[in-house]
């Protein structure tokens, strides 16, 4: 049985998805059942727990011989790196005597050590306390998700412009949500030997210039790209609802890709769902949440 932390999101329902296709047993660790009411439908068996709560979750673990943990995301108007922290350590302990023989961990590119930078310290310190477990683990950090940009679907639409906060013209691996998953379910059935850090990102590197033409294509008008300078980006945060915090920290993240342009990993797994074929699957949609 493979447990899904976080099957509820794009990526963990993803993931299950890609294990259900397979024909492997799955259930998904939500804390609400009609979150997961689809993906019942198709197959999987819903557990209904908190991370916090340590005991539940390790009782739902145990029914399991490998996961998939996905550290849930936190508002951005609290201290998310606090609340991520404690996210993480409640997942950490509850796997510690769960009696899984494997593990696949979703973490981030950049992921590294040193004061807070969101996502690449709040991972880095997931992957680093998974690991101390002794549980075969496999790590998967993720290139930037094109959801990112499908999430301002209404703004764009509305306004004629996507904000960015990356030149218009540079670079950046992104990836899909779906490939996410195909990547988190292939490494769990894997042989045992697979562990360590992968790196996954689409068929190419894409600019905020694509994701706009993208856009334009699929809505059938011009869309402008409205880049935000870097010495606006913490008030930007703020006026979108960031706490002081969670602005500060994510515009450390922000200025990481900006400032590690062109130092991206150099033999990624590369999943096939172009940002072109995305956004159009998201206007098709009428919303964001491309899959």
């Amino acid at each position: 049985m493979h447990i899904i932390v976080g099957g509820t999101g794009n990526v963990g329902s993803a993931t299950a998805r890609a294990l259900l296709r397979r024909g492997e047993p799955v259930t998904i660790v939500t804390r609400d059942a009609a979150n997961a009411a689809g993906l019942a439908a198709a197959g999987a068996r819903v557990a209904v727990a908190d991370i916090h709560d340590t005991g539940r979750l390790r009782e739902i673990l145990r029914a399991g011989t490998t996961a998939f943990l996905l550290n849930p995301p936190a508002a951005p108007d609290t201290d998310t790196d606090a609340v991520e922290h404690a996210h993480l350590d409640a997942i950490v302990a509850a796997v510690a005597g769960s009696g899984l023989h494997r593990i696949v961990a979703a973490s981030t590119y950049g992921a590294r050590p040193g004061p807070p930078c969101g996502d690449l310290t709040v991972l880095h310190d997931f992957e680093e306390k998974l690991g101390a477990l002794g549980i075969p683990l496999a790590v998967n950090r993720a290139a930037y998700y094109m959801s990112n940009w499908t999430g301002m679907l209404d703004m764009v639409r509305d306004g004629g412009k996507l904000p960015s906060f990356f030149p218009e013209d540079l670079p950046i691996p992104m990836v899909a949500p779906a490939d996410l998953g195909e990547e988190a379910a292939r490494r769990l059935v894997a042989p045992p030997d697979d562990t360590g850090v992968q790196y996954v990102e689409g068929p190419a590197l894409y600019t905020p210039r694509d994701a706009a033409d993208a856009f334009s294509a699929a809505l059938g008008v011009d869309i402008e790209v409205d880049v935000i300078p870097r010495p606006q980006w913490e008030d930007t945060f703020r006026q979108l609802g960031f706490s002081e915090q969670a602005a500060r920290t994510y515009a450390c993240m922000t200025g990481t890709v900006v400032d590690n342009a062109g130092k991206w990993p150099g033999a990624p797994v590369r999943g096939a769902t172009t940002l072109q074929a995305y956004i159009r699957e998201a206007v098709e949609r009428g919303n964001g949440n491309a899959r």
